[in-house]
């Protein structure tokens, strides 16, 4: 066969491919689309999701646009996307914290595992372990013995009841074998503000709500909670480098569809959302954010999705973690 013959069979396999495919994966997307999210505008679940958007837009030519739903710890916006049409026009930017409230609360409208379809992981974002300067510790076998000295009367700051702060203070706790005395505030702002006052010895929290009083030395950096080293910590250890081995507490960003989207959608999204997440500009703007990007399959969300879940359960059952 020569040359052009062969050219001209795979444009036939080719469009026999495309033509067995429904007609609504072949022309997806002609229209709209809404990326929703339960946070409000401003934060940094917010700019990621004006980020995919814009370049969803551009990439396929067809607008997506951001839709903020706040409110019951992003459990409104998953109801909606959960009762939305699985066409593709409706997508979930989620946040690990999502896979917390399976553990919380005792009736929720969705299921994370079952009413949805993942799409992809988007990004990991490293929470920090740090002290105040005061505090004479410099690693964190060295708060882990401090706090053993002084049960109970070691507080760390979080971001709230049931935050991924939160769940990562307690799982310090129970892996270093220490009781730690949680305190929570509104937010990480406020978390952060309460230790370099002093009001609170030890700073559990988002990398990028800390990184300016780690820089300035207002707040001592011990470890970050991620599975590898932060990029814009690369001298920092891992908790779990630091001598509590399996010790993960990322926070982590990813897109799902309603359940039954059909899987050549949630495959193109796929693709195109892994060549956005390859993008230089992209990367740049995520790492500002203190976010590595992941990308991988549907599958490999899925995963990740289902072990959080069962690792966030554990926690909040151990821990008797209760929602005012």
């Amino acid at each position: 066969m020569n040359r052009i013959a062969r050219i001209a069979a795979m444009a036939t396999l080719l469009a026999l491919a495309l033509s067995a495919l429904p007609a609504a994966a072949q022309n997806y997307p002609n229209r709209l689309t809404r990326l929703i999210l339960g946070f409000p505008p401003g934060g940094g679940t917010d700019i990621v999701a004006r980020l995919l958007a814009q370049k969803l837009s551009e990439g396929f030519g067809q607008q997506v646009i951001v839709d903020n739903r706040p409110g019951a710890n992003s459990n409104l916006a998953a109801e909606v996307v959960a009762k939305s049409p699985a066409d593709g026009y409706t997508l979930f930017l989620i946040t690990g914290g999502l896979a917390i409230n399976k553990a919380l609360y005792n009736t929720l409208n969705y299921d994370l595992e079952r009413d949805f379809a993942p799409v992809i992981s988007v990004g990991s974002v490293p929470q920090i372990i740090g002290v105040h300067p005061s505090l004479p510790v410099k690693s964190i076998a060295g708060l882990i013995a401090f706090a053993k000295s002084r049960p109970g009367q070691v507080g760390y700051a979080s971001a709230g009841t049931g935050s991924v702060e939160h769940i990562a203070g307690e799982m310090l706790g129970s892996m270093g074998g220490v009781k730690l005395l949680h305190v929570q505030y509104k937010g990480g702002g406020p978390a952060a503000v309460a230790v370099i006052s002093g009001e609170v010895s030890v700073s559990v929290n988002v990398l990028p709500a800390v990184l300016p009083f780690i820089q300035n030395g207002r707040i001592r950096c011990l470890a970050v909670t991620s599975e590898r080293r932060s990029s814009i910590l690369p001298d920092t250890p891992t908790v779990a480098q630091s001598g509590l081995p399996g010790y993960e507490a990322s926070v982590w960003y990813g897109v799902l569809a309603p359940r039954g989207t059909p899987r050549e959608i949630v495959a193109k999204l796929n693709t195109e959302l892994n060549r956005i997440l390859g993008m230089a500009d992209v990367r740049e703007k995520l790492a500002v954010l203190g976010a590595d990007p992941l990308g991988g399959t549907p599958e490999a969300f899925g995963t990740l999705i289902r072990n959080s879940v069962a690792k966030y359960v554990k926690v909040v059952k151990d821990a008797d973690i209760k929602v005012d």
